[in-house]
């Protein structure tokens, strides 16, 4: 509860045990144990909801926010698809808020995306292309800023945070991927080990266009691998300079750039999540 309570987020009795570590937890050990700090006064609770703060308008707020995620998944359906149709893509996640059913007006749409080893930086490259000739910088339905590639599937960091947005990801393209997804971050689910993994069943498999296999065939020669390198050294730079104010360490974390993993996260909100949570519990 106070994890959540940093974005705001009341929880259900459902979601407070899929969130726990507590292994085999039963949702009426749950509700029990929800009685009794209700009861004491520990716990607020409003309708399905709970919370430590007795703030009723957090359960308005979530709800509205809910009904907003309804209304923008249909959106990122099609624009995982679209993006599963460039060069390299194999696989496309939604994370962020909208992978918790959640969705405030002034959020963007957030994906996670698996590319093809050696070509993360091409694909890339080709999607911020698109961004910013197409859809004029816009990051509203477009926030590419997160990318692995198929052979290093497993998140580096580990911590409340990250087995959060990990457990969280919401597949929407390539659902064979997440399978091998789940594999390699078993680490995550081992902190949250009633959270069930994502069904791929209603994924639609990946197609590929015969723009997508030419530009492949094209690029999947040794020139493309010089261009990989090429986009990421470039990227990188140019990084360096608009983030100058940053140190090494804050840089190398939260715009993490190496031949497999790209993250654009120069806010750095997980450090500020965790030195929240961590006072918090202090």
């Amino acid at each position: 509860l106070w994890y959540f309570e940093l974005f705001q987020h009341p929880l259900t009795a459902i979601e407070l045990l899929q969130f726990t570590d507590c292994k085999g937890l039963t949702l009426e050990a749950c509700l029990d144990a929800l009685d009794e700090l209700v009861a004491e006064g520990a716990v607020f609770q409003f309708d399905i909801y709970f919370q430590t703060q007795n703030i009723p308008d957090w359960q308005n707020r979530r709800q509205r926010f809910n009904a907003l995620a309804d209304k923008i998944m249909p959106k990122a359906q099609r624009m995982a698809r679209f993006i599963g149709a460039f060069p390299f893509v194999r696989a496309v996640f939604v994370s962020g808020s909208l992978s918790k059913h959640c969705m405030a007006p002034d959020s963007d749409v957030d994906f996670f995306i698996i590319t093809a080893p050696r070509r993360l930086w091409l694909a890339r490259t080709l999607l911020v292309l698109f961004k910013k000739l197409f859809l004029f910088d816009s990051h509203k339905y477009f926030c590419v800023n997160y990318f692995v590639d198929t052979a290093h599937l497993e998140i580096e960091e580990k911590n409340r945070f990250t087995a959060t947005e990990t457990v969280t990801l919401l597949p929407l393209y390539g659902g064979d991927w997440y399978e091998n997804f789940y594999r390699a971050n078993a680490w995550a689910w081992a902190q949250f080990p009633n959270y069930p993994k994502r069904p791929t069943e209603a994924i639609r498999p990946p197609g590929r266009t015969v723009f997508k296999k030419m530009l492949e065939f094209l690029l999947g020669s040794p020139p493309g691998n010089w261009l990989d390198i090429l986009a990421m050294r470039l990227t990188v730079w140019y990084w360096r300079r608009k983030f100058r104010h940053m140190d090494a360490q804050t840089f190398n974390l939260a715009l993490k750039s190496r031949r497999h993993v790209s993250k654009h996260h120069p806010q750095f909100f997980q450090r500020k999540i965790l030195e929240a949570y961590a006072e918090r519990v202090r």
